[in-house]
């Protein structure tokens, strides 16, 4: 501090410890964003530095480290000069952050993350609508929670998570998910030209691609993962079981027979690739009417069946819900937009029931 300034090095230093990066979620000061930190009397400058050109969080980080001065007693004007990172520092930060599981899956046998992979036995049973609710309700509980959208030909995670124009921000051999309702997403989805474009890949580009997502992209430390699973029990589901054999696995089907009769084989794959199986999950189960009845356009039992196949129990039952499917549309989880909705509240009863 040059003579006769008035701010408190110190507590300058503890409030900008309080800014973090919106993307990696960790103080920007850990991460070797801040430069350098000059004080003349009660102006202070500071100089950051990004980890890239065009960050997406340039504006945020920069709003909150002038905010963050602005607040120190003595502080009477801000300037924050903006510069990026050289080649040799984002290196360092990626190397950093990477630790010693560089380019392996990051979520290993010891890891203290939860996994559970959401998988059904044939498509259109909302498994992928059930997963982003769950991710989001989840994360309003204040758990760190991620979503990998494993369903490579059917991707529909960041839509129904709003993120849907968002993009990965890449650092050097990393990548920063996109963050919607507080859940860090990662889909093929973000790297197509638009949601009209078709995936057609074999085995071995599906298999490099979810190890790519469990490897190269920074999740950080989680206290959940869900994956949504394709349906059925092809190459992705196999890949899941090899990269993840410690994975724990829910079944999703309607009240239909058939599909519950489908939904069991996806459990029965599960089970020889060593995952578990902790339960089915048992989607559509009843439109409520207006004179609180319900019109059973699925059928019955269906979710229990399969879990008595599996010997399982049946976590939930969660009814049609219009607000649902209006949430899923619009990228807003009905968990959050319309709590006392009654597919919401199962939901929202089905993360309990997973965290307790």
């Amino acid at each position: 501090m040059i003579d006769g300034a008035t701010v408190d090095r110190a507590a300058l230093d503890r409030a900008l410890g309080t800014v973090i990066d919106p993307e990696i979620r960790r103080p920007i000061a850990d991460l070797g964003m801040i430069d350098s930190v000059t004080i003349d009397g009660g102006s202070v400058t500071i100089r950051i530095k990004l980890t890239i050109v065009g960050c997406p969080a340039a504006d945020r980080i920069e709003h909150d480290v002038r905010e963050a001065a602005s607040a120190v007693a003595g502080v009477t004007e801000v300037a924050v000069d903006v510069a990026v990172m050289s080649v040799e520092e984002r290196t360092a930060l990626t190397e950093r952050l990477q630790g010693a599981r560089r380019r392996e899956v990051q979520f290993g046998p010891d890891t203290p993350t939860r996994i559970v992979a959401i998988t059904s036995g044939k498509g259109g049973v909302g498994k992928s609508t059930i997963t982003a609710n769950l991710g989001a309700a989840l994360a309003a509980k204040g758990l760190k929670v991620g979503i990998v959208d494993a369903d490579v030909f059917g991707f529909s995670i960041p839509a129904l998570l709003g993120v849907s124009d968002e993009k990965p921000t890449r650092v050097g051999e990393l990548m920063l998910p996109p963050i919607g309702f507080g859940v860090k997403v990662i889909s093929i989805g973000m790297f197509l030209p638009g949601p009209a474009t078709a995936v057609s890949w074999r085995g071995p580009m599906l298999h490099r691609t979810i190890k790519q997502f469990l490897s190269e992209v920074y999740f950080d430390e989680l206290d959940v993962l869900l994956l949504d699973l394709p349906p059925g029990t092809g190459d992705v589901a196999i890949s899941i079981g090899q990269l993840l054999p410690h994975a724990e696995v829910v079944v999703v089907t309607t009240p239909q027979t058939a599909a519950a009769d489908v939904a069991e084989r996806s459990g029965i794959v599960a089970r020889k690739t060593g995952q578990r199986v902790i339960g089915v999950v048992e989607n559509m189960a009843g439109l409520p009417q207006p004179d609180g009845t319900v019109l059973d356009l699925f059928g019955t039992g269906g979710g229990a069946d399969a879990a008595a196949r599996l010997d399982v129990p049946l976590l939930m039952s969660i009814p049609l819900s219009l607000a649902l499917r209006e949430g899923g549309d619009a990228g807003d989880p009905v968990v959050l937009s319309h709590p006392d909705d009654p597919a919401a509240r199962a939901i929202l009863a089905l993360a309990d029931v997973l965290v307790s």
